[in-house]
């Protein structure tokens, strides 16, 4: 098999200890993140090859980074260092009826600050079989969005699969005047792969007129979505009620040109933190497509690491095949 590319920016994150506000005490809990790094970090936690491009600064907070994902088995090689600052973001966990914030500083970070030219693509994409993009980099700016945009670009015309996360973060599109719907337009119309539900492609198409409701209306924007995309085959979701923060209920769901797979909900009580379930649910997607597996299955194993992922603190996923598997048989009792 071959390797797995992920492109973006790896970020630190910053968290008060368990449910109390920012700087309630002068405490904080320091995490390796960014979306495109939680996928490659479990995808390399479940065996596969999979490499990092991105920029850090050459200090200690930069080599710190690269050594964590190091140590998760992620190929940190094409991870360039330079610039003058780690782009950082300060998540506050929510409890009962206070929901989780997000504080941004991001803004001239050694990856936003990056020219194109630092990305050689005939280089970075050697030996790699799918190339994982998100909406979030193109997010960032003007030249950010035009590196994700020739990313997918090469990709297709080396013939590397592209698998692109919509991860839509209004935050950072209300920073600058940018146009999202042209953007991603330019990113999805590589990709073979797409995260996003209804709501992204009411975005990509500049329409929200699906019909039906629930899966009928999930359905009906994935048949726009192909009709417009011809490279797109594959359109992967989760749906989540919020009861309180501690209470969700999520379902997956996954969408071909002439097939769907759709799971049940899954009761997620007692959570932890939800941050970074997204990625999770993607990077199970990715790990069952890999390993041969069909839609249902692909949608089970990502629906059961992105419920897994709520059980831990911080960005990333840190599963490993035995607790997924234990997942999907439904045990939980203690493991002795």
């Amino acid at each position: 098999m071959g390797t797995f590319l992920a492109f973006g920016e790896i970020m630190l994150r910053l968290s008060p200890p368990g449910r109390e506000l920012l700087l309630q005490t002068p405490k904080l809990d320091v995490w390796v993140a960014g979306a495109e790094a939680n996928v490659a970090t479990q995808l390399a936690r479940l065996g596969h090859d999979v490499a990092m491009a991105s920029r850090v600064p050459d200090n200690d907070l930069g080599r710190s980074a690269i050594a964590t994902l190091r140590g998760h088995g992620v190929d940190v090689r094409r991870i360039q260092t330079g610039g003058e600052r780690m782009g950082l973001y300060f998540c506050t966990s929510g409890a009962g009826m206070r929901a989780t914030e997000v504080i941004y500083d991001r803004a001239g970070s050694s990856f936003a600050e990056a020219p194109t030219s630092a990305w050689d693509w005939d280089a970075l994409l050697d030996g790699v079989d799918r190339l994982h993009l998100s909406g979030i980099t193109p997010a960032l700016g003007p030249v950010p969005a035009e590196s994700a945009c020739r990313a997918a670009e090469a990709a297709r015309a080396r013939g590397v699969a592209v698998s692109f996360d919509g991860n839509w973060r209004g935050k950072l599109w209300a920073r600058w005047d940018g146009d999202p719907r042209a953007i991603l337009t330019r990113i999805v119309e590589h990709a073979d792969l797409m995260f996003g539900n209804h709501r992204d492609i009411a975005l990509l198409l500049g329409r929200d007129d699906f019909g039906g409701e629930g899966e009928d209306r999930r359905r009906a924007a994935a048949e726009a979505a192909f009709a417009r995309f011809p490279t797109l085959t594959t359109i992967a979701s989760t749906a989540r009620h919020v009861e309180h923060v501690d209470l969700n209920r999520l379902s997956a769901r996954i969408d071909t040109r002439d097939d769907h797979a759709q799971t049940p909900e899954t009761l997620l009580a007692g959570i932890v933190d939800r941050i970074g379930g997204g990625d999770a649910f993607a990077a199970g997607v990715l790990h069952a497509l890999r390993r041969g597996e069909g839609i249902a299955a692909a949608a089970e194993c990502g629906l059961a690491l992105a419920a897994l992922k709520h059980s831990l603190p911080g960005d990333a996923a840190l599963f490993r095949q035995a607790d997924l598997d234990a997942v999907r048989a439904g045990g939980l009792d203690v493991r002795r």
